[in-house]
């Protein structure tokens, strides 16, 4: 009896390991109260009858929706899920799968970036080998597969939008000239994503975010549309179009940011969230009434670009020394100066990134908040909200906070609740707008800070201004001339050699001569010599002689170092840093 019995038990085995393989993702969902028993015991008792997936049978008996099933399912295995109702299509990701096969096998491309060579695809079934071999065998050798999880009907819903629609700039402008729109629609209805002027406001906003752009400005004229991106601090005028688009362009982007759409005569504020090429990129966007219409401006707020660490910000060494050194003082103000569009923002992540752990309670103040960081607790202020910054720092002394983050300091209210958490034992980060590190001083004593507050409780200041890169592949060496080795500081006699952009550029950096941006920064770090001088109102002159001998070094002395290193040229320095002193 016992021999026959053994093999009764090796029978029953399988079917016990296959049981509790199939309710562990339902053990999950009970867990979390997102369904409860009964729920699971009625699908468990339904699976018996229908052979059909855990998951997808849930989400037909209405106990969850499919998004939750997606993120617990990618959340078990460890890896990313993906909505694709906030995805932008990448019109060169869908060239590199057919769409035979991309319905077939229900995967649907959703990004390529041609720098890292990396393809973005959604699929239904992460564990199935034989699509991501079949997958790779059909791609070019170069190309490297990424895959996200997605939900099965909306992906099936999806591969019919991108794969049935014209994607490009070009093809869509077609689509509308040739009277394919079906103006209509537009006021009917119907499926939003048919629309071609919905498809066009997105396959602009993926170009200016492939492309680098930290600025998208759609400026309406007398009898067109002008179309620019901002790219390495400089403007470029990418399309023309004529202005009969400009109202439903418009639209569009008022309704996917929020804004009214009836209000024209008044600047408004919004902003929006997509998943373009393969990542959350946020925009701010602003309307402004002009005599041709409103003229809106998105700034693009691309986290995984702009929050960096200082290891990667091209600094000299002895620069991110000075930085750690000022990083390393427990307590005080460290301000950060510059104009608009200088990067003071990302600088500050940026240091903040460096200290930003577990053990750390990181608090901020922005006007509006830019760039969501985990760990980091971040409060946006503004007129909407009725808060403002010297409120805000008070309320924050409240919750046991070891770093604030206060986004400028604009009057005297602001500055005194600074200094007060200052002088209190914590650290503060906050801007100040003035045109060098040394001009933080008079600014603050302008404010109304006494100079006995201010000498002893400022780490430092930082002055930054923006270069362009020069492209490393195209770049043009050259023998200075007489003027341009005076403002070098070098003999009239000595053999230095520079560069400069290459006037057609090449491929690598899409012809302009320049490839990304670098910071200049002047630093001046505080010590008791120099908060002696801050304390009796020392001229500027004398402050400048005792930091000098400090070693310190102004704007134009560390950019005519990245200079003669061949970071950048001496045309592009002077767009940014006043070099007329070194001439007198």
């Amino acid at each position: 009896m016992s021999a026959m019995a053994a093999p009764t038990l090796v029978k029953s085995a399988p079917p016990a390991a296959e049981t509790r393989r199939k309710t562990r993702l339902g053990e999950v969902l009970v867990q979390q109260g997102l369904i409860t028993p009964d729920q699971l015991r009625i699908a468990l008792t339904e699976q018996r009858t229908q052979r059909m997936p855990l998951g997808r049978l849930l989400v037909r008996l209405g106990f969850v929706t499919e998004g939750v099933i997606r993120d617990i399912m990618a959340q078990t295995i460890g890896q990313e899920s993906i909505d694709l109702a906030q995805v932008v299509v990448d019109a060169e990701a869908l060239k590199l799968v057919p769409q035979e096969f991309a319905r077939r096998h229900h995967v649907l491309p959703i990004a390529f970036d041609s720098h890292t060579g990396v393809l973005l695809v959604a699929i239904t079934e992460l564990f199935n080998v034989v699509v991501t071999d079949q997958l790779r065998a059909m791609l070019p050798a170069e190309v490297q597969l990424r895959t996200m999880l997605a939900g099965e009907a909306q992906l099936e819903e999806y591969i019919d939008q991108f794969y049935g629609f014209e994607l490009s700039v070009d093809g869509i402008l077609r689509e509308i000239e040739t009277g394919e729109l079906d103006w209509q629609s537009l006021q009917i209805g119907g499926d939003e994503y048919t629309q071609p002027i919905v498809r066009l406001v997105g396959a602009l906003l993926v170009d200016a975010v492939k492309r680098g752009a930290s600025d998208i400005h759609f400026e309406p004229e007398a009898a067109f549309l002008r179309i620019r991106y901002r790219i390495d601090g400089v403007l470029e005028q990418v399309r023309s179009l004529h202005k009969t688009y400009w109202p439903g362009v418009a639209v569009r982007l008022k309704v996917i940011s929020g804004m009214n759409i009836a209000e024209v005569r008044a600047p408004q504020d919004g902003r929006l969230s997509l998943n373009l090429s393969g990542r959350p990129v946020d925009f701010r966007v602003s309307s402004h009434p002009t005599i041709y219409g409103e003229n809106i401006v998105l700034r693009v707020l691309d986290r995984e670009k702009s929050i960096i660490s200082l290891d990667q910000m091209r600094l000299p060494r002895s620069t991110v020394a000075r930085l750690n050194l000022m990083l390393a003082r427990p307590e005080g103000i460290l301000i950060i100066t510059g104009p608009t569009g200088s990067g003071k923002t990302t600088t500050l992540y940026s240091l903040l990134s460096q200290v930003n752990v577990e053990g750390v309670n990181i608090m901020t103040l922005e006007d509006p908040v830019e760039y969501p960081v985990a760990l980091m607790r971040q409060t946006s202020v503004g007129e909407a909200v009725k808060l403002d910054f010297a409120n805000g720092i008070r309320s924050i002394m409240r919750q046991d906070p070891d770093i604030i983050l206060v986004g400028e300091i604009r009057d005297k209210d602001t500055a005194d609740m600074a200094f007060r958490a200052a002088m209190t034992g914590h650290q503060v980060f906050s801007t100040l707008h003035t045109n060098s590190a040394l001009g933080a001083f008079p600014r603050l004593l302008d404010i109304g800070i006494l100079p006995d507050i201010i000498a002893g409780n400022v780490i430092g200041v930082i002055a930054q201004r923006l270069v362009r890169v020069l492209c490393q592949n195209c770049k043009v060496e050259y023998r200075p001339s007489l003027e341009e080795k005076h403002i070098l500081g070098v003999p009239p006699e000595s053999n230095v050699t520079l560069f400069r952009q290459h006037e057609g550029g090449c491929r690598q950096c899409n012809h302009r001569g320049f490839k990304g941006r670098t910071a200049v920064m002047e630093l001046l770090p505080m010590d008791a010599d120099m908060d002696e001088l801050v304390a009796r109102r020392a001229t500027a002159r004398e402050m400048r002689r005792v930091a000098v001998e400090k070693g310190f070094r102004s704007l134009a002395d560390e950019g005519i170092e990245r200079v003669i290193e061949g970071v950048t040229s001496i045309a592009e320095l002077s767009r940014a840093v006043d070099l007329t002193g070194r001439l007198l």
